[in-house]
């Protein structure tokens, strides 16, 4: 099983673009999607894609002139190891206390309450 690469917040952003999109983009794609919502440059969101391409969650083919990008890894692969980073970061790998304080400082709908119990009543069997 392969390592999931550690991806750095801005990193996440691009990826967002990269999974959301069904096809694989390019980078300028990547460029305009990104310009819309960050007043990053070019040149910053490029050398994102480079680090990306890397650290091995982004691939390319090249067309001609133009490099077409898509993941390696998929959005699900990534937030699991990234909560997993967080638990053992902040509450040492220990995940009732951290259950507990977001349950305490998190407001909850009623369905999100029976969500929540129905998880839990899953678990224990």
């Amino acid at each position: 099983m392969k390592e999931t690469p550690n991806i750095s917040d801005a990193e996440w952003e691009v990826m967002k673009i990269c999974w959301a999109k069904l096809v694989p983009c390019t980078a300028n794609e990547i460029v305009k999607a990104l310009e819309q919502s960050n007043d990053w440059k070019p040149n910053t969101i490029k050398t994102l894609i480079g680090r990306l391409v890397k650290k091995g969650a982004l691939d390319f083919q090249e067309e001609g002139r133009v490099y077409i990008y898509y993941p390696l890894v998929t959005e699900e692969e990534c937030i699991k190891a990234e909560s997993k980073t967080f638990l053992t970061r902040v509450f040492g790998g220990a995940l009732k206390p951290m259950l507990v304080t977001f349950l305490q400082e998190e407001k909850l709908s009623p369905d999100d309450i029976e969500e929540l119990k129905q998880l839990l009543e899953e678990r224990k069997e």
